[in-house]
């Protein structure tokens, strides 16, 4: 007898529908195809324990498993459950009427229990596309996938949940579509801005970089507040739109991140200097998002810029640009996207201090020249602002008087996003860094005194096109937080103060 389960394959965040065909006929064997790896191929221990602690057994017959496409290789754990209803409907253990309608993903365990799976989310998207009636999953994923509406989506806990479900025989409910809202209800977990004590001109520059989506590089000697105030950049970010939060939580479902349900609050994304190019970028035997990705829609925070590997830096210099990583190799292409906020940090030289030229002399000037220059000017090109970050004054430090808080911050902050998202409804950006050449043109048209000022710095500081459009990105961001509808010479003036590493006495 032939029995048919469908199941689902991830490739990247994008789910793929798997028939999985299991025949019984006359004789003794096992066999499995339809190019599995080895923890499908190990699959029957675990499922034959599983059928017996419910009461089932595997038949002494033969009994063969097809895996359609059979070109595409599946992965992992998920398809336990789906076997062993199959091996059940095949050997006429049980019947399930309704099975052809359902989408069954899970790992089993010894004694019959579900473990969850990866990318419940992009499963739940792709059966309610192909017009499948339901999704039985893990009750651990069940939760994320039930956002999605026009599908039931039922979480159970234990294979005799499932068989009883699919006989008729349970009284489980689906679980119910969650509202499509952004999480702005959600609470926000960062430390507060009220902690940093001073720095008032540098809170002011990730105000404009939170505002538009902005990257930002902090150079400056150790305890200035560089990481501390890295730390507190997302809660000052507005909340993620419908569209954002449904995006970021299929990566981390897809990279197997523990996830209850829906990513509210934007990722904070904080690797070690040590990392290596795949963990960056993603990639591997069994390609997995890196921190780039898993960052989308959020900050990617690298710490001591100059430590990290210059070969490892140098891959993000396309995904900057493009807000997407292609993974090429021999066997596939996957394409995951990593829309982020590069935040990054250094100190001006090896000592950590800045270098006074008539103490310390030529040779310790044209060592900090040489930390610098551990940055390349195409990758520093990509960063759009550059802060210089001094040590806060004593007074400031044992002052009681209070600073500003995230929340003040944070609502200046979506108002500015809010006028950035009426100007592009329906186009797919979401701030103005994301803007393209279209954009650019039509949002960004300069008056005289600021397209003077802009020419001029262009001549003075030998910027390329690359740098010219982030000045006016920035500048466009500047006027929408002064409520703006033309940008002002004051505005470009600010946005240009910002590129302080494109002076030629710094490079």
């Amino acid at each position: 007898m032939l029995a048919k389960v469908y199941a689902s394959a991830l490739r990247g965040i994008e789910a793929t529908h798997v028939v999985v065909e299991v025949n019984v006929s006359k004789g003794i064997g096992y066999h499995l195809v339809g190019l599995p790896d080895n923890a499908v191929r190990e699959s029957n221990y675990r499922i034959a324990s599983a059928l017996a602690q419910s009461g089932f057994r595997i038949p002494g017959k033969k009994i063969t498993i097809n895996m359609a496409p059979a070109d595409l290789r599946k992965e992992g754990a998920a398809y336990d459950l789906c076997i062993a209803l199959g091996i059940l409907q095949a050997t006429g253990q049980t019947n399930f009427p309704d099975l052809p309608h359902y989408v069954i993903m899970g790992e089993l365990g010894l004694d019959g229990s579900l473990h969850p799976v990866r990318g419940a989310l992009s499963v739940a998207l792709a059966s309610r596309k192909a017009g499948f009636k339901a999704c039985v999953l893990p009750v651990v994923n069940a939760k994320e996938a039930a956002v999605v509406r026009g599908i039931a989506v039922y979480g159970l806990d234990h294979l005799d949940q499932v068989v009883a479900l699919l006989r008729g025989h349970s009284e489980i409910k689906p679980l119910n579509g969650q509202a499509q809202t952004a999480a702005s209800k959600s609470p926000f977990g960062s430390p507060d801005f009220a902690e940093v004590k001073g720095q008032l001109a540098a809170k002011r520059g990730l105000e404009v970089a939170a505002s538009g989506g902005h990257n930002i590089l902090m150079i400056g000697p150790p305890g200035a507040g560089k990481t501390m105030m890295a730390r507190r950049l997302p809660g000052i970010l507005p909340p993620m739109t419908w569209e954002e939060t449904l995006e970021t939580t299929r990566i981390h479902s897809a990279s197997g991140k523990p996830n209850k349900g829906m990513t509210t609050q934007r990722p904070f994304r904080n690797p070690h200097h040590s990392i290596s190019q795949a963990a960056l970028i993603g990639g591997g035997a069994y390609p997995q998002p890196g921190e780039i990705s898993l960052a989308h829609n959020g900050v990617l925070f690298l710490d001591e810029l100059p430590e990290f590997k210059r070969s490892v830096l140098e891959l993000m210099r396309q995904p900057l640009e493009d807000r997407q990583v292609t993974l090429s190799r021999a066997k596939y292409t996957l394409t995951y996207p990593c829309s982020i906020m590069l935040v990054a940090s250094m100190n001006p030289s090896p000592s950590g201090y800045y270098v006074d030229v008539e103490k310390e002399g030529i040779a310790a000037f044209r060592e900090m020249q040489r930390y610098f220059k551990k940055i390349s000017g195409p990758l520093l090109d990509r960063i759009d602002l550059h802060l210089e970050i001094n040590p806060v004054p004593t007074e400031h430090l044992t002052s009681g008087k209070p600073s500003e808080s995230s929340a003040a911050i944070r609502a200046r902050v979506q108002l500015a996003r809010e006028v950035q998202l009426s100007r592009f409804e329906g186009s797919g950006i979401y701030s103005n860094a994301q803007m393209g050449a279209e954009q650019l043109k039509r949002y960004c048209n300069l008056e005289e005194a600021p397209r003077r000022l802009l020419n001029l710095a262009i001549d003075k500081l030998s910027l390329s096109a690359r740098a010219h459009e982030r000045i006016l990105k920035m500048a466009r961001t500047i006027a929408d937080m002064g409520g703006s509808e033309k940008i002002r010479a004051e505005d470009m003036g600010e946005a240009i103060q910002y590129r302080g590493l494109d002076r030629e006495y710094l490079l």
